[in-house]
């Protein structure tokens, strides 16, 4: 068994791997890549839009980055290298939690969904990542669909939700693999970290004079464009993250950080920037910008958090962390066209 650890809104995490599975090893352009991203430096990235061509997700963007001896049990955790620690960093040294990588899945998982011992709960189904939720004996499966019904392994998450366990599937290959450990990292990240005024957040953020600003709204509303926008437009401006950045509240000041997960755009810069605003986007035709408070801000924000929304425990952690921030960090709505004055428009009222 081999692992690792990370850290991602100051939050430590820790990923093992049970042999034949393996970290790979990286080629020096990959490794200098990664040390940028770990100082938090600006990345030569843009967003990627809706109709865009999208560019490797990872630090390893061709064959070329590959190292010799990679095989189909090899993993690209590339982007989670800025983020690495050699020990937890968590007060009590304990990290928040734990995901095992297995060689193969357990046989009681076929012969409890056969006797009904694992039973399924519910179905996410109406965007990618897909996936099917089941319960045992407490603990809580998830099996990922990685296409037309194609199952490409099963997270097992323990009752208390700190340690859980990946079984990939036969026949899929290490991209497919490590796109669902993804997506089962982004899942217990929003178990374990909820409880810490933290949230998991879909948004594109870009900062200015220090200051982010997070733009939020459905998928295909333009969240990317807008981010790109604003480098267009506006002197002074990076990208932090363009899908999924974490919210923590520090010191009783909200910060938005930097993660290994960034959609189609490949920032994953290790930063945390103190927030300015949060501004929900609707497309319309004209760019008008207005605040938001009390209720409408609650309602425009709390979309936009990750949500284990079948756990009241979870939920309850996570609408208190989104009650704080409304009441504490300026919000917007803002209409608007994808044009270099909505970004102007935008700046105008947050600044």
């Amino acid at each position: 068994m081999i692992e690792r650890s990370y850290r991602v809104g100051d939050h430590v995490f820790t990923v093992a791997l049970e042999e034949p599975w393996k970290f790979m090893q990286y080629t020096a352009p990959v490794a200098a890549r990664i040390e940028r991203a770990a100082a938090g430096e600006e990345l030569p990235i843009v967003p990627t839009r809706a109709g865009d061509e999208v560019p490797a997700r990872t630090f390893v963007q061709g064959k070329e980055d590959l190292p010799e001896a990679m095989d189909r049990n090899t993993l690209d955790f590339s982007q989670y290298e800025p983020f690495r620690v050699e020990m937890p960093g968590q007060d009590d040294k304990t990290p928040l939690f734990r995901l095992t990588v297995r060689a193969g899945e357990p046989a009681w998982i076929a012969a409890g969904k056969a006797d009904g011992s694992v039973k399924k709960i519910m179905s996410v189904d109406d965007r990618p990542p897909f996936y099917y939720i089941y319960e045992h004996e407490g603990a809580t499966l998830y099996e990922f669909d990685a296409a037309q019904g194609k199952i490409a392994g099963t997270l097992w998450v323990s009752a208390g939700h700190d340690e859980a366990e990946y079984f990939p599937k036969p026949g899929f290959g290490p991209y497919t693999t490590m796109f669902q450990l993804s997506t089962a990292l982004m899942i217990l990240y929003t178990y374990n970290a909820a409880a810490h005024e933290t949230l998991l957040m879909h948004a594109s953020v870009v900062r200015h004079e220090g200051l982010a600003n997070l733009f939020l709204g459905v998928s295909g509303t333009g969240k990317s464009t807008h981010s790109r926008l604003w480098l267009n437009a506006i002197e002074g401006c990076d990208l932090v993250n363009d899908d999924n950045p974490v919210l923590r509240f520090k010191d009783n000041r909200l910060y938005v950080y930097g993660t290994p997960w960034s959609g189609k755009t490949p920032c994953y810069r290790n930063l945390s920037v103190p927030v300015r605003a949060l501004v929900r986007l609707d497309q319309a035709p004209r760019n008008e910008a207005k605040p938001l408070t009390g209720l409408s801000a609650y309602a425009s924000i709390l979309p936009a958090a990750s949500g284990i929304r079948w756990n009241r425990a979870i939920m309850d952690a996570i609408t208190a962390t989104v009650e704080k921030v409304v009441t504490q960090v300026p919000c917007y709505h803002l209409d608007c066209l994808p044009d270099l004055d909505a970004a102007r428009t935008c700046r105008t009222a947050i600044e």
